[in-house]
């Protein structure tokens, strides 16, 4: 591992996703930093054909992977999380075994709420409840396809083998992994590093920004919340001029958290 001016980077993606962001990692290098991604296990190239996609019980069955991914870089992290891979990553950095080695926080669009109407969260929480019980029933229609798609309608490529436009099953096993993380974040966390969290408005289809906004400050002592109107829910996937303001504010952030003397 060669050492980057500025440190290492390692980004955890999200829910019906894996790392396709060429472009932010290039960012990142030019920025002086060494970029990591991390596919966690059961998405992305880490799926096999055996498993469950996207499934877990616990969040904490991802912890490992951070902690072996931790391990080879070799150095303290700034550690980034998209989406469901906002709030893994939050989670780490609070109880995680190597949670002394991540310098500072990174949230793109955490996923700290469920973005249903009542009725529907009410069904949520049952199927939650079901899935302590039976974790592989599933509803193979929960996710809509309409933000895949607006991403390769606006030209981004990724493979839809790993990432396609009409998701994979959701288990309701991951809905009580899910509620319980939620739990934990909404009672309030303790993480110690900095923490910066960012999130659009309406035009994020898939979360609603005030439940980021609400809960990312409940995670620590040192969080930093922005707002990026017009944003794509995977903030970095916005049309250019967002995109750039969003490098510009998170890079002037990191400049304060990870390079300024402890």
């Amino acid at each position: 591992v060669h050492a980057a001016p500025r440190g290492a980077v390692l980004w955890v993606h999200g829910f019906i996703d894996y790392f396709f962001q060429r472009h932010v990692a290039e960012r990142f290098a030019m920025e002086g930093y060494a970029f990591y991604a991390l596919d966690l296990r059961k998405h992305g190239r880490s799926l096999r054909p055996h498993q469950h996609p996207n499934f877990c019980k616990n969040i904490a069955e991802y912890y490992p992977d951070i902690t072996r991914s931790i391990d080879v870089i070799g150095e303290p992290v700034l550690l980034t999380g998209h989406s469901t891979g906002g709030l893994i990553s939050a989670m780490y950095a609070h109880e995680g075994p190597h949670r002394e080695r991540v310098r500072a926080l990174w949230l793109n669009s955490p996923f700290f709420d469920w973005n249903l109407p009542d009725w529907r969260r009410a069904q949520m929480h049952m199927a939650a409840a079901l899935g302590r019980f039976f974790p592989y029933l599933n509803d193979p229609k929960a996710t809509l396809p309409d933000y895949t798609q607006a991403l390769l309608d606006q030209g981004w490529e990724f493979d839809t083998t790993l990432k396609p436009v009409p998701g994979f099953p959701v288990y309701y096993g991951w809905l009580g992994a899910i509620a319980d993380a939620h739990g934990k974040v909404h009672r309030g966390l303790d993480v110690r590093c900095p923490v910066l969290s960012m999130h659009s408005d309406e035009a994020d289809i898939v979360l609603d920004w005030r439940h980021i906004a609400r809960w990312s400050r409940s995670l620590g002592p040192e969080v930093t919340v922005m707002a990026f109107p017009g944003a794509m829910h995977d903030v970095t996937l916005s049309r250019p001029e967002i995109r750039e303001e969003v490098f510009r504010q998170l890079f002037a952030w990191a400049e304060r958290a990870v390079m300024s003397p402890a």
